[in-house]
């Protein structure tokens, strides 16, 4: 009834694989050939999951600066040559609807053609699906993923750095986590900003969402700190004395950092249209600092992609507006402006 390590090795690497490999050896040497293979019933497949599964674990010895570990290598295939199939199945371009879009978001393209232009550069400078880590700053609905999933069926898993309104929450700290993530000489791609809705009417602040008959608010959190501080320079806001909430500290915070817009906000002649743009202006002072922090983290090179996602209903591609992109070198020193590639 006791626990045979020889019955099941390729289970052991799961609690220390180094330790595992030990025990078999030392087991090995014990039995003779014939009483270890007839009556311990080791097979040879169960041996060969467990070297395997050691190798893979393996650590590198101590005080080596490099952070890569063993890992599965993607394939040789180019970005560019991704991209053109990640929008496979996706809808066509709607040349009555873009124009639509373009007339309220001047600037404004489609992710497909942000993400092939976006990879293009990238890829000229030595970005591969290899060598190169995403991350995003982007809202936690589940909307603001479409833009995300674009670049990770690119360049592979994403790092998360953000939180309601695509406000940087994981902060310095998520920074120089997702720093020692990106591969050895390798890039990091950074996507970041708020998102807003549009649908087939025009109508911004609203969006179209799959399987709901309702029409529904995008960005929600945004709107409830727009709606937070409209009641401020309004004069309706109620008076309370409650400390803030950590039940709900993104959304605090995301109505704080609103304050400063609040009169930019009361004279926009379409306050849903201006809203992305004021929290855009925020988050971009809070990402370009957590980059100037964890700059020393920074391998070969880090592209920064800032600007608004723009939602849209299901049968029809999502929007961009890029307002910032930028490359920095492996001092974390900006030093070329790319967005006019865009």
């Amino acid at each position: 009834s006791s626990f045979n390590p020889l019955r099941h090795p390729e289970n052991l690497f799961f609690i220390q694989p180094d330790l595992a490999l030990r025990t078999v050896c030392v087991t090995l040497s014990l039995f003779s050939p014939s009483s270890l293979f007839d009556n311990m019933k080791i097979t040879i497949a169960s041996l060969a999951a467990l070297f395997v599964a050691t190798e893979a674990f393996h650590t590198a010895p101590i005080g080596r600066t490099s952070t890569r570990i063993n890992m599965i290598v993607k394939g040789d295939e180019k970005a560019s040559e991704k991209v053109a199939k990640v929008f496979e199945g996706k809808p066509a371009e709607n040349s009555e609807f873009d124009a639509l879009v373009k007339a309220n978001f001047p600037g404004a393209i489609s992710n497909k053609q942000l993400a092939t232009k976006v990879v293009s550069v990238l890829e000229g400078k030595g970005y591969t699906p290899g060598n190169t880590l995403l991350a995003t700053s982007l809202c936690a609905d589940e909307l603001a993923r479409v833009l995300e999933d674009d670049f990770v069926k690119v360049y592979g898993n994403n790092f998360n750095l953000g939180g309601l309104s695509g406000f940087p929450f994981a902060g310095n700290t998520g920074f120089g986590a997702m720093a020692a993530h990106i591969p050895d000489d390798g890039y990091c791609l950074v996507v970041h900003g708020p998102h807003v809705g549009i649908t087939k009417d025009g109508l911004i602040g609203k969006v179209e969402r799959p399987g709901i008959a309702l029409v529904d608010n995008c960005c929600g959190s945004a709107i409830a700190a727009s709606n937070y501080l409209k009641g401020i320079t309004d004069g309706g806001a109620k008076i309370t004395t409650k400390l803030q909430s950590f039940s709900d500290f993104q959304q605090g915070a995301v109505q704080e950092l609103i304050l400063p817009f609040g009169k930019r906000l009361g004279e926009a002649e379409n306050r849903m249209k201006e809203l992305p743009y004021a929290l855009y202006d925020s988050q971009d002072i809070l990402v370009r600092d957590i980059i100037n922090t964890g700059k020393g983290g920074i391998k070969k090179g880090l592209a920064l992609l800032g600007g608004i996602q723009i939602n849209t209903g299901p049968d029809t591609l999502d929007y961009f507006h890029p307002l910032r992109f930028e490359y920095y070198n492996e001092d974390g020193e900006m030093v070329e402006d790319l967005l006019a590639l865009l």
